[in-house]
């Protein structure tokens, strides 16, 4: 999810002054209101020069600072003009404006308090109070004051979406629809609004006018409005020009390229320094792929070193990987320009972006260019739109050659993209029917996929699947309330059953979600968005995955699984070809049953889930990167053998 939205600074002044004092000072507000920043600035410090401790002269230089984003300096001159009156409401709030962006949360909030409390209807500042809150993860706290924030103005736009993303976090998706929908009446040209609404819907399968909602956000999107995040896109859509414009649009909007001291040429080390960056080294989809990458790097041509942003779960994963990396450095208080200083201060060669445009995303880091050569891998599954970002890497599947165009990123070519772990436990407790709810006998679909990727063509196919065969289930993941009714009742509306969706609930060991998996028969896959990780457990666990593949990235993810690990008979070329194939392997069991003890036999022999291997062809990238950037020669597609 995106980051809550904060409300700008509060230029207003407070003290009066000596004629002279107060003309210079409006001529100076007057530049800075007309974006003259570096002229407004030099009427300020006129009047500090004769006045040294002038109140508003300070605290309009500190917001002028802020404005420029020098927040280090913000925070000074704030301070210094609060230590002058601190009953100034509006510098307390300017306080905690800069003090947010420099990732200093906890001030930020104890700054808003004091705003708040020197004006209780100060409604900017208890905004911004929930947006810090927000990024502690802190959402329900969050939620109680943007709720006092729409006490104090009901017809505050900002505060109703804040609200919408926070409760979409505590996966409470009606709540948050009911706030976007008012933040959209209120403003119906709010920036990104009308993407995160639509992608709320589809978090709980609220298909109501859904073909018209995605094909009116696409029009807003190809004209170049901001109208979305990237990501809902990957599930709306799977057409890459339209992805690509939206990652395009979000980045030029919240990261353009900073400016950022140049990276000298230094003579090439023994060992290639690859920077691992992530909000997400955890017990996470993203960490149970490549733990194993990080374990298996050769430590004689490499070193490999972690610098986490997300919060510090200290699970096992987490405690498996600190000892994965050659150094973990925790990161996430830095701002991104301090974290990009610091990777190229330990002169990494190469910087990977594991998280993309997705949650807890730092997108920030890499404009500030954190390595001479930066990589998009795994966490966003799509070009990420920016001129910064040097490879994607992928296969030959995911981005046939006469999709390139549509990448921002040259391409990194490997024989297989994805990295797995073999260390995956799959609890050796037998699991049975009975307890998952799901029939002793009849057949099992199962997806478990999340719920914004089960899109209404696919979920027609499903119940058409069902109705074709007799007795069978779809089993799914239970991941809302709402999602389940709104499922239920699309199956009836369809002719199906509702107690033939069958929703699995969530289980704390993964090696008890992998060991259920032995209950289904055949996993049933989503487009425009395919299983990712979900698609890898399931083949992981002995069940066979059918797919379709797509236009997109995100829609060809399963077919490059099954290519990989030697089932292409799974992969079917239409979506009319899907349901046929979900038919016709229902109905002949030995059928169904040869593909399993073929998967039984490629699980372990083919390149899938052989992390030494996927460490070796991942490495040769990383050389052949290095090898053209100290060549001189930029960025080009680089292809390695099996």
């Amino acid at each position: 999810m995106i980051s809550t939205q904060r409300e700008g600074l509060d230029p207003r002044q407070g003290h009066d002054a000596a004629p002279q004092v107060r003309a210079k000072l409006m001529e100076g507000v007057t530049l800075q209101q007309a974006g003259r920043l570096a002229e407004a600035e030099r009427k300020y410090r006129d009047v500090l020069a004769a006045v040294p401790a002038q109140f508003d002269a300070l605290h309009l230089l500190g917001v002028l600072a802020a404005q420029a984003g020098r927040f280090e300096e913000a925070v000074d001159l704030i301070g210094r003009a609060i230590a002058i009156d601190a009953k100034n409401a509006a510098a307390h709030y300017n306080l905690g404006y800069a003090l947010e962006d420099l990732r200093r949360y906890d001030a930020a909030i104890a700054s808003y308090d004091r705003a708040i409390a020197l004006r209780p209807d100060y409604a900017l500042a208890t905004n911004n109070r929930g947006t810090a809150l927000a990024a502690l993860r802190r959402y329900q706290e969050a939620v109680t004051s943007f709720d006092r924030a729409l006490r104090l103005n009901p017809a505050y736009a900002e505060a109703h979406y804040n609200r919408g993303v926070a409760l979409d976090e505590l996966l409470q998706h009606a709540a948050a629809l009911e706030c976007f929908d008012k933040a959209l009446a209120i403003n119906p040209d709010y920036e990104f609004l009308r993407g995160m609404r639509l992608y709320s819907k589809m978090r709980m399968c609220d298909w109501r006018d859904a073909e018209l909602e995605i094909a009116a956000l696409a029009e807003s999107i190809n004209a170049g409005a901001k109208a979305s995040p990237p990501w809902p896109a990957l599930g709306l859509t799977g057409s890459l020009p339209l992805q690509r414009r939206a990652a395009e649009i979000w980045m030029s909007d919240k990261h353009p390229q900073g400016e950022h001291p140049g990276i000298p040429a230094r003579p090439r080390r023994g060992k290639i320094r690859v920077g691992y960056f992530s909000a997400d080294f955890r017990d996470h989809p993203v960490s149970t792929l490549t733990a194993a990458l990080y374990e298996q790097h050769d430590r004689e041509k490499f070193e490999v070193m972690a610098f986490s942003f997300g919060p510090d779960s200290r699970d096992e994963m987490r405690k498996r990987l600190e000892t994965a990396f050659d150094e973990f450095h925790t990161v996430g208080a830095k701002t991104d320009p301090e974290i990009a200083a610091l990777a190229r201060h330990m002169e990494l060669d190469i910087a990977v972006d594991l998280t993309g445009l997705t949650t807890g995303a730092r997108p920030g880091i890499f404009a500030n260019r954190a390595a001479p050569l930066q990589v998009n891998y795994l966490g966003y599954p799509g070009t990420m739109g920016a001129a910064f970002i040097d490879y994607i890497i992928a296969d030959e599947t995911l981005i046939p050659a006469a999709s390139r165009r549509h990448y921002a990123e040259k391409i990194a070519y490997l024989p297989c993209f994805q990295a797995n772990d073999t260390r995956a436990k799959i609890s050796e407790t037998a699991p049975r029917r009975g307890p998952a709810e799901l029939p002793e006998s009849g057949f099992v679909f199962c997806c478990f996929n999340g719920a914004y990727k089960i899109a209404p063509p696919v979920f027609d196919r499903w119940m058409r699947i069902l109705k074709a065969v007799d007795g069978s289930v779809l089993w799914l993941s239970e991941k809302n309330d709402t999602a389940v009714s709104n499922l239920r009742r699309e199956a009836v509306l369809r002719g199906v059953k509702p107690d033939r969706l069958v929703f699995a609930k969530r289980v704390a060991s993964r090696a008890d979600h992998l060991a259920r998996h032995g209950l289904a028969d055949l996993f049933l896959d989503t487009l425009p968005y395919n299983a990712h990780t979900t698609a890898s457990d399931a083949l992981w666990a002995g069940v066979p995955v059918l797919t379709c593949a797509g236009e997109s990235f995100a829609g060809r993810v399963a077919a490059s699984l099954l290519l990989t690990i030697g089932l292409p008979e799974l992969i079917a070329a239409t979506p009319n070809d899907y349901e046929a194939l979900a038919v016709a392997l229902a109905q002949n069991p030995a059928r169904l049953g040869g593909i399993r003890e073929k998967l039984a036999r490629n699980r372990l022999t083919t390149p899938l889930y052989d992390a030494r291997r996927f460490a070796r062809s991942i490495e040769a990238a990383y050389e052949r990167m290095v090898e053209r950037h100290e060549a001189g020669l930029p960025p080009e597609h680089i292809f390695i053998d099996a």
